[in-house]
């Protein structure tokens, strides 16, 4: 069969790809380049790849679409960035970080690009852990573990999320949403128990255990923990600032009112959100 010809969709991302590649090229010339970008490397770019990403979640959360656009390409950058430096390295280019990407797209898409039968997501995933699996046995990986490539450095809520995801994938799991909310009320005990003993270390742990099991109990409630609690931080932020406006308002200090008073000023605050939602 021909190959088919790219569609004017594709040739156009094609040619602003390769315009993108081009520029990042021109930038990092030793002659004729930018001073700052010259002075980049893998490890000085490290903090601008994750803010980027995390401008791109801001983006999504507040709706707004051509933010979004342009917080996609600061990201895209990053990447375009970093492919530059290995090429310059002679390890490899950005054509090869494509290539990559697609190789272990369509590996890992049997049911897709081959002839592998899948009865839903569930089984797609299952499937995806065996593939992940295989590779690294292949690669020579000693012992490799289910919970396998889950970065260190991911924000510590993603990373207990994931590593209950992929442990699901073997079996390990809590059968309901319910059972982990029996496992949420048992660490709170513990961290009972532990503020009573007046052990800091062990308050910690548990303090840990329950976040965890927080993090599962999102998980198996189809919220990702990470997203909720930025949200829950928003929200917060926004009453606030809410309160401090309305105290300001009436010529009142925050500093200078006691808890009582402040409690009020809150649900007042929380009182007129509610209005202004319906």
């Amino acid at each position: 069969m021909a190959p088919t010809a790219p569609s004017p969709e594709r040739r156009r991302d094609g040619l602003a790809l390769e315009r993108l590649v081009d520029v990042m090229a021109r930038l990092r010339d030793k002659e004729k380049g930018c001073p700052w970008d010259l002075e980049q490397d893998l490890k000085s770019l490290r903090p601008y790849l994750i803010e980027e990403a995390y401008e791109v979640l801001e983006a999504i959360d507040q709706g707004d679409v051509e933010e979004h656009r342009k917080e996609l390409g600061d990201l895209l950058l990053q990447v375009v960035f970093q492919a530059r430096l290995r090429e310059e390295e002679e390890r490899f280019g950005f054509a090869d970080v494509a290539d990559a990407i697609v190789d272990k797209l369509v590996y890992r898409h049997p049911h897709v690009f081959g002839d592998w039968k899948v009865s839903g997501s569930g089984e797609v995933l299952a499937n995806w852990a065996k593939l992940k699996k295989a590779e690294r046995v292949a690669a020579g990986a000693r012992d490799p573990s289910a919970v396998d490539g889950v970065p260190r450095a991911l924000p510590a809520l993603v990373r207990s999320e994931r590593l209950g995801e992929k442990a699901s994938r073997v079996g390990f799991d809590w059968a309901s949403v319910h059972e982990v909310r029996q496992k949420v009320d048992e660490e709170l005990q513990e961290i009972e128990t532990a503020l009573a003993s007046g052990d800091r270390a062990a308050i910690a742990e548990e303090l840990g255990d329950l976040l965890f099991a927080v993090a599962q109990f999102a998980r198996k409630a189809g919220a990702h923990p990470e997203d909720a609690l930025r949200e829950a931080a928003a929200k917060f932020e926004r009453r606030f600032r809410a309160m401090e406006g309305l105290a300001r308002e009436r010529g009142q200090a925050l500093e200078k009112l006691d808890p009582k008073a402040l409690d009020e000023l809150w649900n007042e605050v929380k009182d007129q959100r509610r209005g202004h939602a319906r």
